[in-house]
């Protein structure tokens, strides 16, 4: 099972990263998880243009999903013709949503390429993997991700405030990918995002084995986010993402 970071960037691409997108490989299935602004030209460099073979959407907002509609493009109108639909599960509505964003409200556009499944909070199988969803803390219906392989296992806290269902999700993984959209100090809104310091508390009272920071927003220090897990309890190992990275979990 192998975890490539495409995209970190929060709210909006960076100078360094795109949005979220996380690629998961596990016998020559390629999941993604998100699809965020900008991440479709970062994908290029870890996988073939045709070769996802799923997607989960863990909300809508535009950093985690708006990269489907050029993907639209690319599976509709390949030189070789329409390629074959891929399975894309996400919160409901979306399929109305990106034909919206797609400038076609009123025709399903999207569907020519994929197969929507509406994301319910359990477990199912996604090609090789199981995946488990789970509702996380944002004003949006969104969802976390515990994905796992062969006793190997990732989970994504996607965005997410404070949540108990985030230290379930992720109990015991291999690696943590807990968003740290912001800093520590006056004017924190609760229930949105955590900070460094929250992160690594849900990684400690999870027990999970590594923790990457994620959803980085570019107008915050890294390094600051950094400082701030320090305080948060967790002893495992703690890095920032970092669009390229690779984590093979074995």
């Amino acid at each position: 099972m192998k975890v490539t970071i495409v995209g970190c960037s929060g709210s909006f691409p960076g100078p360094d990263s795109p949005s979220s997108c996380y690629l998961l490989e596990a016998e020559g299935f390629r999941l993604l998880l998100d699809f965020g602004s900008g991440s479709l030209g970062a994908l290029q460099r870890h996988t073939g243009l045709y070769d996802v073979d799923a997607v989960c959407l863990s909300h809508l907002h535009a950093d985690h999903c708006l990269d489907l509609c050029a993907y639209h493009v690319v599976r509709t109108y390949s030189p070789d013709g329409p390629l074959p639909k891929v399975p894309v599960h996400a919160p409901a509505d979306a399929s109305r949503r990106l034909n919206a964003a797609y400038a076609m409200p009123d025709e399903p556009v999207m569907e020519r390429s994929f197969d929507f499944v509406r994301l319910q909070p359990g477990t199912r199988r996604i090609g090789p993997f199981e995946v488990v969803a789970a509702p996380m803390n944002h004003p949006v219906e969104t969802y976390g991700f515990r994905v796992s392989h062969a006793g190997r296992s990732v989970a994504y806290s996607a965005d997410t405030g404070e949540s108990a269902e985030l230290v379930m999700l992720a109990r015991d993984v291999d690696l943590l990918l807990c968003e740290a959209s912001f800093v520590e100090g006056p004017g924190e809104r609760p229930d949105i995002h955590l900070t460094g310091r929250q992160a690594a508390e849900h990684a400690a009272r999870a027990g999970a084995r590594s923790l990457v920071l994620t959803h980085l927003v570019p107008w915050y220090d890294p390094e600051r986010v950094l400082a701030d897990a320090d305080a948060g309890g967790y002893r495992g190992r703690t890095e920032l993402a970092r669009s390229g990275a690779v984590y093979d979990l074995g």
